[in-house]
Order: C-alpha cells, then structure tokens, then sequence
C-alpha cells in the first residue's frame, strides 16, 4: 500500500518536472492535435494532397514557407513551396534519403526480398539504385531496339482496337492495356503474360492501399494490427498475393532460355545474379522484389498521365488543335508517329509538362526520412521525422507559376523549367537521391501514345459534360473512366 501512495504522491511531481524542464525541440507550427491519432481528422485520406496544402496555407507561417509539422500520427513534416523542396531534396538531401518503415512494402516483398523505392537509405539502396539506373532503366536500354519496337507494337495494337470501336470507347481502359502492355513487355518480354501483369498490377494497387490503412491503424492502436487485418479479410488478401508464383514461374523459365540478344529485365536481372559483375548480391527473392517494384512504380503513374492528358485537351479544344496540327506536319503521310519523330515535337511536349504541372502521377511524393537532426529555417527537425513533399501543392504555387490553376502549355515553350530534378517548382518525379530513375522510360512511352491518338484521330466527348474528379489512389486517376468517340482520319 505504502508503494502505491509513494507513486500517486511522486508521479505528478515527476509529469510536472519532465514538462518544464525537459527540453523540447523548436519544432514548425502546428494545428491542434488530438490524443492517439494526432493531425489525422485534419487529413482526408482521399485528396491528401488537397488537405495538405490546407492546411500549410492556414497554419504555415509565410517567413518559414509554410512548414507544417503534424502527426499523422508519427511526426511528419510537410513541405508545400519550391523553395523548401531544394532544402530537403538538396542542401539536406543526405539527411532525408531514407525512407520511413512501409507495411505496404513489406508485403510486396514478402518480407524476404528488398525492393528499391521503398527501402531505406544505405549500400543496398546505393548499389540496387546504380544497378538500375545503368542496366534498366537508363537512356542506352531504353532506346534500345528491343524496346522500341515493343513499344511499336503495343501503340499499333492501342490504335487498331481504337480504329475497330464504333461509337463511344473508354480509353481509360485502352490506356491501361497499353501501359501494361509496354511494362510487362519490358520486364519478362513474352507477350502472353500481360494480362498477368494486370493482375499483378491490379494486386499491388490494392496492397498499397489497404497496406496503407493498416500501417495506420497499427500506429494509432499498436498491438492490435493483426488483429485488424484478420477481421478486415487483408489478412487472406495479402497471404494469396505472396502464394501468387508468377514472378517465380517467370524466373525459372528464363533460367532454362536466356537470351542475351534481346535482354528483358529479368534477363539483365539473372544475369547480374549468376555473374556476380555488377556489383549486386541479389537473391531470387530481390529479383522479384526488384520487378513487383518496378511494376508498381511504372504502372498506374503512367496510365493515370495518359488519362488526365487527354482530360485537360478535351477541355482545352484550342490546345488540342495546336497539338494535332503540330504532329501532322512532323509525320506528313505516314501510317503511324515512330520514336524518330518524337526527336521534333515541342508544343505536344509542353502539353505533357503542363498536364503533369497540374495532375503530378503522384500528388504526395513516397515519404522520405529523416536521419539525423536537420536545422531548416530555425526549426529543428529531429531524427526519424517522416517528410511529406505536396508536388501538386508546389506545381500550384502562385508565388512560382503565373495563373497556376490554368492550362496553358505555352508556360513551357522556349523555358528551361523541366522536371528532371533542377527546377524545385516542378517535381513530379521527385528529385535528389530519391528521385524515379523510370523518367525516360515513362516519358517516351506517354509521348509515343499521346503523338499517335492525336495524329490518327479527331476526338469528341459523347454528348455528355467532361468531368474532372479525381479518383483515389497514390497516383490519383480520374475518378470516372473517360469515355470519348474517335473518328479515324
């Protein structure tokens, strides 16, 4: 008894030291929070992106470029303006390269594998980052013959099925087959996996997702997470993702027919593991690790920028003119656009950076972490702090783009502006260490797609008003499928 009076007599005494003495970090303004789960009722789990930047404009503080610090419910630091984009992603970039723990990873993983995007910083990150760079996703394999001419074949067969439509089409649906279709080529090479890969995309769209809310709940009542998921059914869901053996299907029958011609990336892949030249120690298991993360990373975001470009020109008839007139007179008479013309396109690339401006592929950059403790504007952010980057927030800042809420693609047309990690204004791909090595991939697949629809068809909305709502997602699609009427030229 004497020990439970000694603690209700001292404990208070110990709260009330601990919080006028104990030194508290001068951390970036706040909201005011709420026991357990933080800033998160402040947050819509739909537009985070939106409520985000909400929040900056109300709570940031216009001398400190609008930092907010929330807890969503681990300590995060939310960044909205250009100006402190080049902070973290450059003068502090070392200290933010780390990545925060992902449930969603550890589940596309298996949790046996390490894939690439979501790891944290260190050698594996390092060499795993290089190695795909160099052999994948580099500008000598991408443009490689192989790949261009599976990009020429999906394109031909999105064109054909377009052509072969009578009447009103989603071409939602046509860019998502075409997506697939150039990425599983790209991965595994066999023509007759992609609807596999759809399944496999369609599967890790779903894992990011629910993984997601679980990591959330995990944090927010800790202990309890597996429960969550058993009662949610997650927890069978992500049991017969890890069961799926594609990707290891794919893997032995390469084993037993390499081909060093035409390298898919699993050829490159298995032949970094089997040499040992490369510089990487890959198991199986990173191998496929490696292409779940490629697959989630390359899919949606560029499927999701097809739609919304093609949204903003049916908005936009007089951009949609230019577009088209430009790319006739490049191609002239042929049957299709090929890669080479891409080489002359101006106005239809401005179109694409100004569509990507206002519909980034992913509105809330993948989180970065911190390291050590980081000084920005007086401020001190401490170690383990989760850095949220609100690309769409920056791209709409009125203090670096003129009239930010309008299409104007001609923004671009003779500028320097790019989003290959130079320009802070515009990081749709992020930029410093953590930037998407995908960049080239991604880009001459939307040009490719995007030059040929506007070369081959005129376009019109079938007798219905063009919505703009946005979907949920990490990359945001458009929240109803967009349905238009081709007619062949």
């Amino acid at each position: 008894m004497s020990l439970v009076l000694l603690f209700l007599l001292f404990f208070p005494i110990f709260l009330l030291y601990r919080s006028l003495f104990s030194r508290k970090p001068n951390l970036p303004p706040a909201p005011a929070s709420l026991p357990f789960i933080g800033h998160l009722h402040l947050v819509d789990s739909c537009t985070p992106h939106r409520s985000l930047h909400s929040l900056s404009l109300r709570y940031g503080k216009p001398d400190s470029s609008r930092l907010i610090f929330l807890n969503l419910p681990s300590p995060t630091l939310v960044v909205s303006t250009a100006s402190d984009a080049e902070l973290v992603l450059k003068t502090h970039d070392l200290a933010f390269a780390s990545r925060p723990a992902s449930f969603s990873e550890a589940i596309l993983v298996n949790g046996t594998g390490q894939g690439v995007s979501f790891s944290e910083y260190g050698d594996y990150w390092r060499q795993s980052k290089k190695f795909i760079v160099v052999h994948l996703l580099g500008q000598k394999r991408v443009f490689s013959a192989p790949f261009r001419a599976a990009r020429a074949e999906e394109v031909t067969a999105m064109m054909d099925r377009i052509a072969a439509n009578k009447g009103e089409m989603n071409l939602s649906d046509c860019f998502y087959a075409y997506t697939n279709g150039v990425i599983s080529h790209a991965i595994a090479g066999k023509k007759n996996n992609a609807q596999r890969f759809r399944e496999l995309t369609d599967d890790i769209s779903a894992i990011l997702a629910n993984g997601s809310l679980y990591q959330l709940a995990a944090e927010v009542f800790p202990g309890i997470g597996k429960l969550i998921t058993k009662v949610s059914g997650l927890d069978e869901k992500f049991e017969l993702y890890n069961r799926n053996q594609f990707m290891a299907e794919i893997i032995e029958d390469k084993k037993k027919t390499a081909n060093t011609k035409e390298e898919d990336f699993v050829d490159v892949l298995l032949r970094a593991r089997e040499d040992g030249t490369m510089g990487l120690d890959l198991t199986e298991n990173d191998i496929i690790a490696i292409v779940r993360d490629i697959t989630a990373a390359a899919t949606d975001t560029t499927f999701n920028a097809l739609e919304w470009i093609m949204s903003e020109l049916m908005k936009n008839p007089n951009v949609m003119a230019k577009a088209q007139t430009e790319i006739r007179q490049i191609a002239g008479k042929k049957t299709m656009v090929t890669e080479d013309d891409l080489n002359q396109i101006e106005y239809i690339r401005a179109v694409i950076k100004e569509a990507m401006r206002l519909h980034p592929p992913a509105p809330v950059l993948v989180p970065h972490e911190s390291t050590t403790t980081v000084i920005i504007h007086g401020y001190e952010i401490p170690p383990k702090t989760k850095l949220i980057i609100n690309a769409w927030a920056i791209a709409r800042d009125p203090q670096s783009w003129e009239a930010p809420e309008e299409f104007r693609p001609e923004r671009f047309l003779g500028s320097e502006v790019d989003f290959r990690g130079n320009d802070f204004q515009f990081v749709p791909f992020g930029a410093g260490r953590r930037m998407c090595p995908g960049i080239n991939f991604a880009m001459v697949t939307i040009e490719l797609a995007l030059a040929n629809l506007l070369y081959s068809f005129d376009w019109r909305l079938p007798g219905r008003d063009l919505d703009m709502d946005e979907g949920v997602g990490l990359s945001v699609p458009r929240k109803n499928p967009l349905y238009l009427i081709a007619t062949k030229l």
